[in-house]
């Protein structure tokens, strides 16, 4: 790895923004102690001084550097590759993101003694969660630079816990630095108030060509292959290295795109909500079969399973309770990876009448799924453009509603049917 911003796709102004910070947040080290000693206000006004300079002036450490961002931008567009990046970079002991050095690395591969990671595994981020992470994120940083707080996905925060983390941005430590990656800077997705206090970084939909481009220097997949999965991924990063290289991925993307040949009725639309339903949580138990049982396994342990000391059957009988947690706290995993697996369900089949609405309107723009694009000829011809328009706003409108806290299987049976009609 060059720089710690190498896995970034298609972010370039964004990239700049952050190298600019880092440099500024490492002239604030070197600054006097007088300079940190003022806290984030400093930075924050200091922050805002920079705001259109092309460079942070030597003279003025600290300019461009700020106390809590917010990465925004739609799935894949890599909110938290940039957040953990950007953490690297302010950990980094020469200050450039260098990729190599102890801070860098140890940022990235999660050991780091002053990153913090919270990436949420159920439907939300609570209050108790929240405050515990404040709690810590207080203390001075132990290796000298950046105590850093990564909050993936903190449109989950629910509101008791959103207030928590607001009162330590209004107040924080001074060398303390909260890093939220949010789809957006809508007040459904993160407060109004919080929204006020940081510094925004717009991340965009990478182009499919730079996908393309990193799945074939990076992780060694054939050109044409990139080039499909890129497409067909929608910008998604992840998406499209799964799609390249994992078969099983492709399987499922294709029984989702069949969808629209199978709904010949009623009775046809339900079977096909109970499929895309099934397939989703089948996929869901397996993404998270492994680490259920990892866990379960190093509790059982930690509480002393299968000792023959005086006492073990006693602490076994004893830890009900813990394991009861436990287990709370994997089905509500299992609920959002089965969420997850359902959207990226949808986002496919929306990709599809996009293409419909595209060749029905004879738009010169490429389709996203190229081998069905003479399945979403047909279905043009049979739509018209308006047709179409009505089920990809059926899809969507699944989406928000299972966004919303719908049952799954209500909102895609709904969907369905509505495809079905038309």
């Amino acid at each position: 790895m060059t720089d710690v911003f190498g896995d970034l796709v298609g972010q370039d102004e964004a990239v700049a923004m952050l190298r600019r910070a880092a440099a500024s947040a490492a002239a604030l080290l070197r600054a006097p102690v007088t300079v940190l000693a003022g806290g984030h206000d400093d930075l924050d006004a200091l922050a805002e001084e920079y705001d259109g300079d092309p460079a942070p002036a030597p003279a003025d450490p600290g300019a461009g550097m700020t106390h809590a961002w917010i990465f925004t931008g739609p799935p894949g567009s890599g909110r938290s590759v940039a957040a953990r990046a950007f953490a690297a970079a302010l950990e980094c002991v020469h200050g450039t993101g260098c990729g190599s050095c102890p801070g860098c690395h140890t940022t990235l591969t999660g050991t780091h003694a002053d990153v913090r990671l919270v990436v949420p595994e159920g439907l939300s981020i609570g209050v108790n969660e929240m405050r515990a992470l404040v709690l810590r994120a207080a203390s001075a940083p132990s290796g000298g630079r950046w105590q850093i707080v990564i909050i993936e996905d903190a449109d989950r925060l629910t509101e008791a816990a959103g207030n928590a983390l607001l009162k330590a941005i209004e107040e924080p430590p001074p060398r303390t630095v909260f890093l939220l990656c949010a789809p957006s800077t809508h007040p459904d997705d993160i407060s109004v108030t919080i929204r006020s206090r940081c510094r925004v970084v717009p991340l965009r939909q990478p182009p499919p060509a730079a996908v393309a481009e990193v799945l074939v220097r990076r992780d060694g997949v054939a050109p044409d292959v990139a080039e499909w999965a890129a497409a067909a991924a929608q910008g998604h990063v992840g998406r499209a290295r799964r799609l390249a290289r994992d078969p099983e991925a492709r399987q499922r993307r294709d029984a989702v795109l069949a969808v629209p040949r199978r709904l010949t009725g009623v009775g046809a639309a339900f079977d096909a909500a109970s499929a895309l339903i099934e397939a989703a949580e089948a996929e869901a138990a397996a993404s998270v079969a492994e680490i259920d049982e990892a866990e379960r396994t190093a509790l059982q342990t930690a509480l002393g399973a299968g000792g023959t000391g005086r006492g073990a059957a006693g602490a076994m009988r004893g830890a009900a309770g813990q394991l009861k947690d436990l287990e709370k706290r994997q089905k509500s995993r299992a609920t959002r990876a089965q969420r997850d697996a359902l959207d990226r369900a949808l986002v496919d089949l929306a990709g599809f009448y996009r293409d419909a609405i595209v060749m029905a309107l004879r738009a010169p723009v490429a389709p996203v799924h190229t081998d069905t694009a003479s399945l979403a000829g047909a279905g043009a011809q049979k739509w018209d453009a308006e047709g179409s328009l009505r089920r990809l706003e059926a899809v969507l409108e699944c989406r928000a509603a299972i966004e919303a806290n719908v049952k799954p299987r209500i909102a895609v049976e709904a969907m369905m049917l509505a495809l079905w009609r038309g």
